[in-house]
């Protein structure tokens, strides 16, 4: 208890040293009672622009990607059965030597530039700089359909319906 005493006393002397302090003694009561209510009024609105707003709109926006993934999932539930009887397509099987002769030559109809080839254990990586979007996924598609399987894919977003294209392709 001493302490919490001899502690108040410091901080009192410290404070009266210092200039702020001796310009709020030189002031008002009435000027006191209104530096005080606009402190509170500052600090109360900080609190609710730096805490509550943001942990607000958190909320809110956790809320949204909740029900957007509840009706994703409703749906897939719902067209699950369906999906089940749907005939399964069979792969075509690509040769892993012909896998890069595949690449360029679809790559080259597709006007699509492959700037980087790389071969590793994990399959081929290729980089293509500012591929049109639309364009990329119609050619994995058609990838897909000779036997190409993805392994990897990283996606960049570049200008306006570009993207830089990193993938990982394995024959299959």
């Amino acid at each position: 208890m001493q302490k919490l005493a001899d502690l108040r006393q410091q901080f009192m002397a410290r404070a009266g040293a210092s200039p702020l302090w001796q310009r709020w003694r030189q002031l008002q009561p009435r000027e006191r009672v209104a530096v005080s209510a606009l402190g509170l009024f500052l600090l109360l609105a900080l609190l609710y622009l730096l805490l509550w707003q943001p942990a607000a709109q958190g909320v809110k926006d956790d809320r949204a990607h909740y029900l957007q993934q509840r009706d994703l999932y409703l749906y897939l539930q719902a067209n699950a059965e369906q999906a089940r009887q749907l005939p399964g397509k069979t792969q075509a099987s690509l040769p892993p030597e012909q896998l890069q002769g595949l690449v360029t030559s679809t790559a080259q109809e597709r006007g699509l530039l492959i700037e980087r080839f790389d071969s590793g254990s994990e399959g081929l990586q290729i980089s293509l700089p500012q591929a049109s979007f639309a364009l990329l996924l119609r050619w994995i598609g058609e990838l897909q359909a000779q036997g190409v399987q993805l392994v990897e894919v990283s996606l960049t977003r570049g200008a306006p319906g570009k993207v830089d294209a990193r993938l990982t392709l394995k024959a299959g």
